[in-house]
């Protein structure tokens, strides 16, 4: 039986936000990756070389390459059309979600309030992404809301870090979670990524 995209993101549990400044980086960072058993990389829209990244990752095609931060219909096209895989929004665009679910991409909008998530069900989705999720409750949101969300999954980020994410992924409505404490381009470009090989080892220690 083929694994589905949500049940290897659930698998690894860790989904790295990447923000791009140094192209030089990009290489470094699927290395990393990849030599920690992780396959999933969400590249921002933070910075003008984020297409070029997901271009460049896509070709190389080691990692399930997504994007992050989209927050309209031209980014999200601008994105597939470099090959991203998947999409992550900070908030709900019904124009962004539709298009995604047409091209059968997994799609990830930000929804924090219950009329939020309400929304997302009602276009099929049953995952959303939590965000900022210290801002909205945290963890104790996330267990409230799991109450009349029973079959909703959250992927919370924002807040998030190396001292709170195993907290997070206690709660079996957490599918994932997401964040630059994962991997950063500054520990990328030092010692050649090494910094950050041993940061997500010790990550991923943690996990288990």
């Amino acid at each position: 039986m083929t694994e589905t995209f949500k049940e290897r993101l659930g698998k690894e549990q860790l989904l790295p936000l990447y923000t791009v400044n140094d192209l030089g980086s990009v290489a470094l960072a699927e290395a990393v990756l990849s030599e920690n058993n992780l396959s999933f990389i969400e590249v921002t829209y933070r910075s003008d070389l984020a297409s070029q990244a997901i271009q460049q990752l896509s070709d190389r095609g080691k990692l399930v390459v997504g994007a992050g931060t989209v927050r309209d219909l031209d980014t999200a096209k601008d994105a597939v059309d470099h090959g991203a895989q998947f999409i992550v929004s900070p908030g709900l665009s019904v124009e962004v979600v539709d298009y995604c679910l047409k091209q059968d991409i997994p799609v990830f909008p930000g929804a924090v309030t219950p009329s939020e998530i309400m929304q997302a069900m009602d276009l099929g989705l049953d995952v959303v992404k939590f965000f900022p999720a210290n801002v909205y409750g945290g963890q104790s949101a996330i267990k409230s809301l799991a109450g009349p969300f029973f079959d909703i999954q959250f992927i919370p980020t924002g807040g998030v870090n190396s001292d709170n994410f195993t907290d997070y992924l206690a709660n079996d409505s957490v599918l994932a979670v997401g964040g630059s404490f994962i991997l950063s381009e500054k520990e990328i470009l030092k010692d050649e990524g090494q910094t950050a090989s041993d940061k997500l080892a010790d990550l991923q220690k943690q996990l288990h």
